[in-house]
């Protein structure tokens, strides 16, 4: 594959079409009606006056017309491969799908897709039928970061509401507002003002992993702790391991479980890789503040591996890639590699 990560020349002429490559998966922007049979095209979602920069040359990919909700790892896989094509031959690109799963495919790409070009992601919350309906001005922001220089090296971005977001950051945090991205803990990394990306904070560590890849066909299963919570989701796991190659645990506040359920996560660990989140959306993780029972220090003393700051879906899809790209085989699953690789995005401050 071509060099990808090259940024622009100096002395390049501003005068150059700078190219950006659009993929087009479904969801609000183009659900017309609100059914599945008045999707608009992608041509259709582009075809707004003004909603492309000067000076910027658009290659369309009507790449699927669903709702994201229904988005597979196939699809994902088959989307990550699109993207390096489009980067390795020059081109910014902007992603454009439903906000239901949107975090989840940001991150995936930022995982997956190693890489200094701009990647937008993005999409709508009001229907194009509705008034003020938000998705031209939000794809012609994306749009705008994707084509611009200076929004290289920051990862796979995603762009709403004129709000320029970290994928590895990023969550929908409101059902119907269309300011619902948020980045709890760190922040917007900047803002599209007058047509024009601002950056004010840079990773300093980025996510990206060189190598990581995906598997379709494995499962990680997500569980989710909730009060009285007496383990029969625990059990329907542990007594069907054959189904699954890894859990993450949605734990409560910064990493505790009922007491009664130590025992059977800690058996769990010796098959497959348990990983400990919070249920909480943001914060990280601890590792000794609390010692009882069912206490963080008494999880990892166990075995479970720490998801850091991960949110749980995150913390999913980051495993579920580490296990596709050499973190499992045989004779069991490579848990020095797995903490590796979760500690890593624990360092994935901003500067």
């Amino acid at each position: 594959m071509a060099d990808d990560t090259a940024p622009q020349q100096a002395g390049t002429s501003a005068d150059t079409p700078r190219r950006v490559t659009v993929l087009t998966l479904g969801g609000t922007i183009s659900a017309r009606g609100g059914g599945a049979d008045a999707r608009l095209t992608g041509r259709e979602v582009l075809d707004t006056p003004g909603i492309t920069p000067a000076g910027v040359q658009v290659d369309l990919h009507d790449f699927r017309r669903v709702p994201s909700s229904s988005l597979t790892f196939e699809d994902l896989t088959a989307l990550a491969d699109e993207v390096r094509r489009a980067v390795a031959a020059g081109s910014g690109v902007v992603v454009v799908q439903g906000t239901d799963t949107l975090e989840e495919t940001a991150f995936l790409l930022d995982l997956l897709c190693t890489t200094e070009r701009p990647i937008a992601v993005t999409g709508a919350m009001r229907r194009p039928d509705l008034p003020g309906a938000d998705g031209p001005a939000n794809l012609a922001a994306a749009l705008a970061v994707a084509a611009d220089p200076g929004c290289q090296g920051l990862g796979v971005l995603v762009v709403l509401a004129d709000e320029i977001h970290a994928a590895r950051h990023a969550t929908k945090a409101h059902t119907t507002s269309v300011a619902t991205f948020a980045s709890p803990g760190a922040g917007p990394l900047g803002s599209v003002v007058e047509g024009v990306p601002r950056i004010l904070l840079r990773p300093t560590v980025p996510t990206r992993m060189c190598g990581l890849n995906l598997d379709p066909a494995l499962r990680i299963a997500l569980l989710t702790f909730s009060l009285g919570d007496t383990g029969e989701l625990l059990d329907a796991v542990a007594e069907h391991p054959e189904r699954y190659d890894g859990l993450v645990v949605a734990a409560f506040g910064a990493g505790h479980v009922p007491a009664r359920l130590v025992e059977p996560l800690a058996a769990l660990t010796a098959r497959m890789p348990v990983i400990l989140a919070s249920r909480t959306g943001a914060g990280a993780t601890l590792s000794h503040t609390y010692r009882g029972p069912g206490s963080e220090a008494d999880l990892l003393h166990r075995g479970l591996i720490p998801a850091g700051p991960l949110a749980p879906a995150k913390a999913r899809l980051l495993l579920h890639a580490l296990l596709s790209s050499g973190a499992r085989g045989s004779a069991g699953y490579d848990r020095p590699r797995i903490t590796a690789g979760f500690a890593h995005l624990d360092g994935a401050g901003l500067a």
